[in-house]
């Protein structure tokens, strides 16, 4: 137990090191090649810290432990929003772009409506699996479409910003890499740990493992946050909700279709929905996610998982 104690540890420290260097390296590449910070935190910044999501839910998947595979992603959807934009806003609040209430926010709210229509028939297929890889496709091209500002550039600071490229392509992959094996670390120790006190596994998918791998998104958008990138911080959730959804699910459906837990159909997938509708909300006023509306999010988010644990008890 301590050895796992320690490595939990260990990896929270990667996690915020790889958080830091990512975004660094996203921020500067996008200045080189005029991209919006704003796309840079929806797709490449979004895909990276997908990755400990991808990899746990499609071993979970191939292993039979459907529980875990899916619990992972409806609990670090509802983490993202709830925990990490959440204490984002709590440390400085976030202004929101307008783009992200014309096609971003919306394209996830559709995405997690998706999500929960497909399961209703209590299996995840492969024709699910390529209609939502088919979603994350046009999330994609919609990115590259708006992704060159409209805005003339500071042409001697993109051309001093684009020497340094290389530099800027390490610091993300030592970034990604720090990010991965810090997620590693920390959701085998937790999983480990949990084992050890008798908790559930749909439990342990929806809150140690959910969290666990929703680190690096926590720590990207509070250091993006504490960083004044908030194009960054909140682009970074929106993203890595859709590719949660449509990467995620879509590629274990694809190859490995599973079984649903049913009982998610009554809490579960109704938070997930309701606290991305009003992520919405509160972003139409005043284009400012403040203090107050991160406390909010973070309450939801402890009493998901209060309620969670409660229905898993009982």
């Amino acid at each position: 137990m301590a050895l796992h104690i320690i490595l939990l540890s260990l990896g929270i420290v990667l996690l915020y090191l790889g958080s830091e260097w990512m975004v660094r390296g996203a921020a500067s590449l996008a200045l080189a090649a005029s991209i919006r910070p704003l796309i840079v935190g929806l797709t490449v910044v979004a895909f990276a810290t997908s990755a400990p999501e991808f990899l746990v839910s499609l071993v979970a998947a191939y292993r039979g432990s459907s529980g875990v595979s899916l619990g992972n992603i409806l609990g670090s959807n509802v983490a993202n929003i709830g925990l990490v934009l959440g204490l984002s806003s709590l440390i400085r609040p976030l202004s929101i772009q307008r783009s992200l209430l014309r096609c971003e926010i919306p394209f996830m709210i559709g995405a997690s409506g998706l999500f929960w229509l497909i399961c209703l028939d209590g299996e995840i297929g492969r024709a699910d699996g390529v209609i939502l890889l088919a979603g994350l496709a046009l999330f994609l091209i919609i990115g590259i479409l708006t992704a060159r500002n409209h805005v003339a550039p500071d042409l001697e600071g993109v051309v001093r910003t684009r020497k340094k490229v290389r530099w800027h392509l390490l610091s993300l992959f030592m970034g990604t890499a720090g990010l991965i094996a810090g997620a590693n670390l920390t959701v085998n120790s937790a999983l480990f740990i949990a084992h050890q006190i008798g908790l559930s596994e749909l439990f342990v998918g929806l809150t140690i493992v959910a969290v666990g791998t929703s680190l690096p998104e926590l720590a990207t958008s509070v250091v993006a946050s504490a960083r004044r990138e908030h194009d960054l911080s909140i682009g970074n959730v929106v993203g890595s909700n859709v590719f949660n959804i449509g990467m995620v699910i879509g590629t274990v459906g694809l190859f490995r279709p599973m079984s649903v837990d049913m009982e998610l159909m009554g809490f579960e997938f109704p938070v997930m929905l309701f606290l991305s509708i009003v992520l919405f909300i509160f972003s139409r006023t005043g284009f400012v996610l403040n203090r107050f509306e991160g406390l909010f999010f973070v309450v939801c988010y402890i009493l998901f998982v209060g309620v969670s644990y409660y229905r898993a008890a009982g």
